[in-house]
This record gives C-alpha cells, sequence and structure tokens, in this order.
C-alpha cells in the first residue's frame, strides 16, 4: 500500500470519527431541544391551569359572598371571571393540543363550570328579582350542595390535570438529563476515539517512514565509506522507489569501484614493468658515456667534454622522475591502520634527511591511529622540501603540532628561499617545480604525492610564504 494511501485512509478515518461525532451530538441535541421545548410549554401549561383554577375559585368565592350578604360589590370578581376563564381555557386548548387525556379533563373542567355558571346565575337572579323563587331554590339546590359538588369536581379535575402534567414533566426532564448525559458520553468517546486513531497512525506512519528513511540514510553513508550495501524495502509506495534507486546506485558503484581497482592494479603492474624498461636504456646511455670518457678522454674536445657530463646529469633526472611516477602511482595502496608515535616517526625521518648543520625543533607531536605509510609520506616530502629549498649555511627547520577538538594541525616552517604568492597552488601540480631542471633532486612529484594523501584522507593542506623570507606548510590529521 502507497504512503499517500496510509495517510489518506488515516485522515478518513479520523474525519469519519468526527462525522460521527457531529451527526451523534446534532441528534442528541434535538431530543435536548424537544425536550427543552415541551418543559418550557408545560410550564406555561402548570401557570395557565393555576390561573384558571384560580380564577374559578375566586367566581366561587365572590359568588358564596353575594348570596351571604346580598352585596353587589362581591359579583365583580364574579363577572370579571365571566370573560377571564373562557378566555383562560381557550388558551389553555390551544396550548395542550387535541386527542389526549389532559384535553378530555379540560372539556369536563369547562362542562362543569359551565354547569356551576348556570347554577349561580339562576341563584343570583332569583336573589335579586323573585324572593320566592330564591327560596326554592336555595331550598332544593344550596342546601343539598349542589355547587359545592360542581366545585369539588372542577378541584379534582384540575387536580388530576396538573398531576398527569407534573408526570410527563417528570418524564421529559429525566429525559433531558439522560440526553445531556449521552451527548457527553459520546463527546468524549468520538473525542477519544478520534485523538487516539490520529497519535497511532501518525506514530505508525513516522515508526515505518523514519525507520525506513533511517535505513536508506544508513545505505548512503556506507556507500560514502565505501560498503556498498544494499537496503531491504518489500513495501511498494513512494520510498520503494527511493530505495531501489539508492539499491541500483550501490550495485552500479560497487561494480564501477570493483572494475577500477581491477585497472589500478593492472596500472601500477604497468608503471612497474615500464619504469623497469625505462631505466634499462637510461642506464646504457649512462654506461656509453662513461665508456666514451674513458677510451676516448683525449681525443674529446673541451665542448665535446661538456656536452658528455650534461647527458649523466639529464639521465638521473630522467630516472627520478620515473622513481617519483612510480612513488605517486602507489598511493593507491591501502594499508592498515596502526598506533604510531609521530615522535619517533618524525625524528626518524629527519635524521636520514636534515644535515647536520641545520638548526632542527621538533614539537610535543601527538600519537595518532593512522596508515603509517601515507603519514611517513606526507612527512618525508615536506621535510624533503625544506631542505631542498633553504640554504644549508644557516637552515632552520621546525616542526610543531596544535590539536584542536576533532582534529591535529602539523606545521613544518624553514628559513628558505621561500615561495612567491603567485605559486602557492601550482607547487602542488605534479611535475612542477621552482628549482631548474637539471637539478636531479627536483623532480616536482614530492608536493603532488602529499596533496593527494591529504585530499584521499579529506584533510587540508595550506602554504605560508613570501620569497626570501621562508616557508611554513600546515596540513590536518586525523585519527582513523
Amino acid at each position: 500500500m502507497k504512503l499517500s494511501t496510509q495517510i489518506l485512509l488515516a485522515f478518513t478515518l479520523v474525519i469519519l470519527l468526527s462525522v460521527a461525532d457531529s451527526y451523534t451530538n446534532y441528534m442528541l441535541s434535538k431530543k435536548v431541544n424537544l425536550n427543552s421545548q415541551f418543559l418550557a410549554r408545560s410550564e406555561e401549561i402548570i401557570r395557565n391551569s393555576n390561573k384558571t383554577h384560580k380564577a374559578i375559585i375566586e367566581m366561587q368565592s365572590a359568588f358564596r359572598g353575594y348570596l351571604l350578604t346580598e352585596d353587589q360589590t362581591f359579583l365583580d370578581s364574579y363577572f370579571r371571571g365571566l370573560k377571564k376563564v373562557p378566555l383562560l381555557i381557550k388558551e389553555q386548548q390551544r396550548r395542550i393540543g387535541e386527542k389526549n387525556v389532559q384535553r378530555s379533563i379540560l372539556d369536563s373542567i369547562k362542562m362543569l363550570h359551565n354547569g356551576w355558571l348556570e347554577y349561580s346565575q339562576e341563584l343570583i337572579k332569583s336573589r335579586s328579582e323573585v324572593p320566592e323563587s330564591y327560596k326554592n331554590l336555595f331550598e332544593n339546590s344550596l342546601k343539598r350542595h349542589v355547587g359545592k359538588k360542581i366545585n369539588d369536581d372542577i378541584s379534582k379535575k384540575f387536580s388530576r390535570f396538573d398531576r398527569i402534567e407534573y408526570k410527563m414533566r417528570k418524564h421529559h426532564t429525566d429525559m433531558l438529563l439522560v440526553s445531556l448525559k449521552y451527548t457527553r458520553t459520546f463527546s468524549l468517546i468520538f473525542l477519544s476515539l478520534t485523538m487516539i486513531v490520529g497519535i497511532l497512525s501518525t506514530m505508525f506512519i513516522m515508526y515505518v517512514t523514519n525507520k525506513r528513511i533511517t535505513s536508506m540514510v544508513r545505505l548512503a553513508e556506507n556507500i560514502s565509506k565505501g560498503n556498498f550495501t544494499i537496503v531491504e524495502d518489500t513495501r511498494n509506495d513512494e520510498l520503494t522507489a527511493l530505495a531501489t534507486s539508492l539499491n541500483t546506485m550501490s550495485g552500479k558503484l560497487d561494480k564501477n569501484i570493483h572494475e577500477l581497482k581491477n585497472r589500478n592494479a593492472e596500472l601500477n603492474k604497468f608503471a612497474y614493468v615500464v619504469s623497469h624498461d625505462l631505466k634499462a636504456p637510461i642506464r646504457g646511455i649512462h654506461n656509453v658515456v662513461s665508456w666514451i670518457e674513458e677510451d676516448h678522454n683525449s681525443e674529446l674536445s673541451p665542448e665535446l667534454k661538456r656536452y658528455l657530463k650534461i647527458i649523466p646529469q639529464k639521465t638521473k633526472r630522467m630516472e627520478a622522475l620515473i622513481n617519483g611516477l612510480l612513488d605517486y602511482a602507489r598511493l593507491n595502496v591501502k594499508a592498515s591502520p596502526e598506533y604510531i608515535n609521530t615522535n619517533a616517526l618524525v625524528n626518524e625521518i629527519a635524521d636520514s634527511i636534515v644535515p647536520r648543520n641545520f638548526k632542527l625543533e621538533i614539537g610535543n607531536l601527538p600519537d595518532l591511529f593512522t596508515e603509517r605509510i601515507k603519514l611517513e609520506q606526507v612527512f618525508t616530502n615536506l621535510i624533503s622540501n625544506a631542505v631542498k629549498y633553504t640554504p644549508q649555511a644557516d637552515g632552520h627547520i621546525k616542526i610543531s603540532c596544535e590539536t584542536f577538538m576533532h582534529f591535529h594541525e602539523f606545521s613544518i616552517k624553514d628559513n628558505g628561499i621561500g615561495i612567491a604568492v603567485e605559486y602557492h597552488k601550482k607547487i602542488f601540480e605534479i611535475f612542477q617545480t621552482l628549482r631548474e631542471k637539471n637539478e636531479e633532486e627536483s623532480t616536482g612529484v614530492g608536493l603532488a604525492i602529499v596533496k593527494k594523501i591529504i585530499d584521499d584522507h579529506d584533510e587540508y593542506i595550506a602554504v605560508k610564504s613570501e620569497l626570501g623570507k621562508g616557508t611554513e606548510f600546515m596540513f590536518t590529521w586525523r585519527n582513523n
């Protein structure tokens, strides 16, 4: 599965969980809203029921007060109730709707109230207009508690109406609390699932990706060190192409390096063969010149003798160039690193190169774990170079070292003829020399060998010099 597909699936799962969370919260919020609306409407129904019952009770109290005192002022509340109660009952009917138990109770209350109104209106009218008729009505209705029975039935109806409403109110309150609880619970569950899926998906993708990228980085480091391994990658995604490319590159480099080593070996063999074949005629020329000088010395003119002396000089220079070329070719040979006492190494080299009349200073040099032959070649060529270009009358060579955190910086300083600034880079090129071409010891190979060794070890070399003011070569060297 491709990496982009895995990321897409992870995001899709997170989005689906978020959508499920949103949908669940939406449905639960609808229930919360419905229950809240019901409770608000129920509050209004209870309030209206109390107001209606209170208005009816006030009418009944006013009616009894009038009958007892025949005071018309009591009827003010009664007549206000005649207008108010129908409106309250109508409003209540609108609130509770049709076809339910409460509506039938409310209709019963309305019917009982209307019956009580007929009863009360008849008594009020007979009380004020026909006393004899009022007496009969009083005997037949009031004493038999007709009005009281109606009022008691109305109160019972109202009580039943309120009980039903409170019961429904409690049910919806419980439902509201349950909905709120479920809303919090489901929100927490979906939030937790979203976070868990998101974190696990991210950790999984990061783990797989980092692990594979680390293996590829390690492969690249191995390639840079000449260890041409491959990385196993069985996944079929975007990183697989990179792994395949690195494996291909490693394989090609391994093949090329192997071929290059074979060619270098062949070139070294060729160089040895050629050097041997070239040295033979050079020695032959030198012998022929010696024979001519020995056999025909008296017959040679002074000018011819001068020419014959030049020939051995040129042949010796040719032999020195061949030997320098061989030394340069041998630089491809690798040796195992070993512990080296640098002070002892430099003293040994100086004893064989530096004349006794030179003033030689060797500082405290660090011990190293490195290729002995390469470090020896560097010091040999630099010390030899200092001797060649320093007048022997007051020759002074100073060898020192400064140690830094990760490397050592060596210095070989002399008080010789110095090097002009324009030649500071040119001197490291092969066969470039500041000496005359007829001087056998100056082949122009020594500093080229030093530069190649320094470059092969990823080190740094620099020269500080001015014409007539001596020369200082500085190079860095690390432990292996």
